[in-house]
């Protein structure tokens, strides 16, 4: 059974949301009947201790106070998505309490492969034979085309269309309402900036941005 059903035939199961960003109060609109959020994980001490979304804004210990609650990870945006990896890594929980969220709305192929600690937003949808893996962010109404490989770690924002076969490498990130060609690869570590029209292959660590998409100097 892939993570994608176990998410959805999971019945108001207690979940952690780490930490408390822009991503996890999105994320709260996506639980549906599946899980119950009993409150954020925050390193930050200015936040903890406060209510967000009449939810509580905890520190590390909660992971340990609440060894039950599933945990989706969600840091990191276009500033600091390189790092988003290494933030879940340092955790230190059991892969097994990673949950994967999946928005009611989302249309995901049966044939789609999607993996632990994904994120998938409102209207996003994924076609046959895509592979989704670990630790992803999806934002609303992007879709997902046929073979296209999501690796680990990638944030992907809002109305982007990924084209067959493409190949977005581990750690990405692609800013919303761009699109990238069929067949084409993203280097990992890359950053595609907001409504790019990506035609050729992204080095790995590049920045793109533009119709079409060009580097830019970093």
């Amino acid at each position: 059974m892939s993570a994608a059903i176990q998410a959805r035939s999971a019945s108001n199961q207690d979940l952690l949301i780490f930490p408390c960003n822009g991503n996890a109060l999105e994320a709260l609109d996506c639980l549906g009947a599946a899980f119950r959020c009993i409150g954020f994980v925050d390193d930050t001490p200015a936040k903890q201790g406060a209510r967000v979304g009449g939810l509580p804004v905890l520190g590390r210990a909660a992971l340990l106070e609440h060894p039950q609650a599933l945990v989706l990870a969600v840091p990191g945006g276009p500033a600091s998505f390189r790092s988003r990896l290494q933030l879940i890594a340092g955790l230190d929980i059991d892969p097994r309490r990673l949950a994967t969220v999946i928005h009611p709305s989302a249309r995901i192929s049966p044939l789609a492969t999607i993996g632990r600690n994904v994120l998938i937003m409102a209207g996003v949808v994924v076609t046959s034979n895509a592979v989704i893996d670990d630790h992803v962010c999806v934002l609303p109404n992007t879709v997902i085309h046929h073979d296209a490989h999501i690796g680990e770690g990638c944030l992907i924002g809002s109305n982007v269309t990924v084209a067959g076969g493409v190949a977005l490498g581990r750690n990405s990130y692609v800013g919303s309402g761009s699109s990238l060609k069929n067949g084409i690869e993203i280097g990992a570590g890359a950053l595609v900036g907001l409504g790019s029209n990506v035609l050729h292959r992204v080095p790995p660590g590049a920045t793109v941005a533009g119709n079409p998409a060009r580097s830019l100097q970093q």
